[in-house]
Order: C-alpha cells, then structure tokens, then sequence
C-alpha cells in the first residue's frame, strides 16, 4: 500500500526540488530501491473526499 504523506514528499523533493533518489533515502530511512518504485509507480496523488 502506497502511504500518500510519503508518496507527495518523495516527489517533491526529486522532481521541484532536486533531491538525488540517494539522498532522499537516507532523509526517510527507507531503501532507494523503495524510493525508485514510489518515483516510477503510476498512481497519482488522491484527493481526499470530501465531507
């Protein structure tokens, strides 16, 4: 299960911000190999329903 908080900042910080895939798993703790599936995965960032 793709964590969306996750997923939003993996983005970020790789594609607005530069973040090699190396550096953005040391930051979270998590494997690159992780980080490389999360970058290369299709879904897109859900909007949460509304109330």
């Amino acid at each position: 299960m793709i964590d969306v908080a996750l997923l939003s900042i993996i983005r970020r910080w790789h594609l607005r911000d530069q973040v090699s895939l190396r550096e953005i798993s040391r930051r979270l703790g998590i494997s690159r190999n992780t980080v490389r599936r999360y970058l290369r995965s299709e879904a897109v960032e859900p909007v949460y329903a509304e109330r």
